[in-house]
């Protein structure tokens, strides 16, 4: 069976892929499977240069397949911010509240036609031999003034998909990832990977 490395320690990403990969008869490892290794912060100015980092740092410390991704938030009315920078907004990585907070601050005098935004993801494919993969998936939508759901993480509480009245963390799991950002970019590298195990 193949063996590809998700260069990831979120185990919701991971639990995704494998469930993609089942049937292709490809086994997903993911970060806590491997020997620690350094991973270099992100620091790319694009979601793709911080996926290709993570997925060469992986590849060159394991000698694996690896694929990683990158995501964030793009809100039409702050010129495509918080981007790259989603994850740590307010200044410090992770806090989500914090940084879903400073969204909904900032945005306070938008009226809801303006408030369109979008969740972007990158994610990359590095082969051994250097060959490298880049695909991308959006899932379009629209801000809410307050946060409504317990299912995601993140901006998800205050992001209304389009063609849809709930946020995505009040949509169950399995319809989140048959419609993210990150669904449709994993979706997008499968033929990639499926070539692996051929």
């Amino acid at each position: 069976m193949t063996k590809i490395l998700l260069a990831t320690r979120n185990a919701g990403k991971l639990v995704e892929l494998r469930r993609m990969l089942d049937s292709a008869g490809i086994e997903v490892l993911g970060l806590a499977d491997v020997a620690e290794f350094p991973e270099a912060p992100e620091s790319g100015a694009t979601f793709a240069e911080n996926a290709l980092a993570k997925a060469r740092d992986a590849v060159a410390a394991t000698g694996l397949p690896a694929v990683a991704d990158d995501s964030g938030l793009a809100v039409d009315a702050l010129n495509g911010m918080p981007g790259v920078l989603s994850a740590r907004w307010c200044g410090r990585h992770g806090a989500d509240e914090e940084n879903l907070q400073l969204v909904l601050g900032q945005l306070h005098d938008v009226p809801d036609e303006r408030r369109g935004a979008q969740f972007v993801c990158a994610a990359a494919l590095v082969l051994p031999d250097g060959t490298e993969t880049v695909v991308h998936g959006e899932w379009p939508g629209r801000l809410d003034r307050a946060p409504r759901g317990t299912n995601g993480f993140g901006y998800d509480p205050i992001f209304v998909p389009e063609g849809e009245e709930r946020t995505s963390a009040e949509m169950a799991p399995d319809e989140k990832d048959a419609a993210s950002h990150r669904g449709r970019a994993m979706r997008a590298l499968l033929p990639h990977l499926a070539d692996l195990s051929r």
